[in-house]
């Protein structure tokens, strides 16, 4: 299973975090969506992942955010890393099923501990892959939005919506200020959610980096929040306390950057870059939601791109017609810097 240039890497793994150099069991892990080879490995009678990283990337910003997280109790215990070989080991967690309405309240406190660490690292505007590489201004976003309208994967009078609202967002969202925290950046994606009947432990940190702390907030409320009381329970378990005026309206307004992103993103990687097909409606936004964290959504589909790309539009549709987008943009146009 591991690849011949690999083993030699692999076996010094082994005698660095074990003092063996072979395992007793080996399973490759098919869950998830990851340019990496992932196993299920036995040594000494215990299971470990092992992930053998194949993109050309430097892993040392991804160790570095992992290994922090893994101290605070945030992610598995890590074994071993090397970024020359491009190798991990870590603890396995036996996976247990999280309802969405425990994760409702355990979740956020995992959230909490995490955007308390330390400052991760930042990275340049270019290699931002979360929501916030649209509030981003230069050529990268340029570059992308160029391309997007240039391929006509949304009708005119769709693509001329998407962009007016992304300029009014744009024009009074902050950026670089106190909320910028220690961020996972990739927690759209439930496989990347554990729990362990006890614990949630967040894994694969290949994104992290010092992010704006709505981010991770808002792509897990798309999972496990579904109408605005539960709304309120998410974000006072975040705060420690009910969230104010202002908490509610840059959450909602990053919940719209959320919506555009991934609507543009999956629009475009489901299309090829060529226009949408707009003859079938898309599924309602928390039903599919909720499909996806019971793993029955496969976002490697290729058509299944599309369809997640026009729930989140057509999601934003319904959002940005309700009283509370105007008011969440007074709210914070009124109150944070802007730079």
């Amino acid at each position: 299973m591991i690849p011949q240039e690999k083993s030699e890497a692999v076996t010094r793994g082994l005698r660095e975090a074990f003092g063996v150099t072979t395992f007793e069991d080996i399973r490759m892990m098919t869950k998830g969506h990851t340019p990496s080879l992932v196993f299920r490995i036995v040594v000494g009678g215990s299971p470990f992942l092992l992930k053998i990283i194949l993109l050309t990337y430097d892993p040392t910003r991804h160790f570095t955010c992992m290994k922090a997280a893994a101290e605070a109790r945030l992610a598995p215990r890590v074994w071993h890393t090397s970024i020359e070989d491009r190798i991990l080991i870590t603890d396995f967690v036996e996976a247990a099923p999280l309802p969405v309405a425990d994760a409702l309240v355990r979740i956020p406190g995992a959230l909490r501990r995490l955007h308390a660490l330390p400052p991760f690292p930042r990275v340049p505007d270019h290699i931002n892959t979360s929501c916030m590489f649209l509030m981003n201004k230069g050529p990268a976003l340029d570059g992308f939005i160029g391309k997007f309208q240039a391929a006509k994967i949304l009708d005119k009078g769709e693509s001329e919506e998407l962009f007016a609202r992304y300029e009014q967002v744009a024009a009074v969202y902050p950026r670089h200020d106190q909320d910028m925290v220690s961020s996972h950046n990739d927690l759209f994606k439930p496989d990347n959610i554990l729990f362990d009947g006890h614990r949630v432990w967040l894994v694969d940190w290949e994104a992290a980096f010092l992010n704006d702390r709505y981010a991770d907030l808002a792509v897990i409320a798309n999972l496990v929040v579904t109408n605005d009381a539960e709304e309120e329970v998410y974000l006072r378990e975040y705060f420690g306390q009910p969230p104010d005026g202002y908490q509610l309206a840059r959450f909602f307004l990053m919940q719209q950057i959320v919506h555009m992103f991934y609507a543009m993103a999956y629009l475009w990687l489901g299309s090829s870059g060529k226009p949408a097909n707009h003859r079938e409606k898309a599924p309602e936004f928390r039903d599919f939601h909720r499909r996806m964290w019971a793993g029955e959504v496969n976002l490697a589909d290729h058509e299944m791109k599309t369809v997640y790309g026009r729930v989140h539009w057509e999601r934003l549709l319904q959002n940005v017609g309700r009283a509370r987008y105007n008011e969440a943009l007074r709210i914070v146009s009124d109150r944070a810097p802007r730079l």
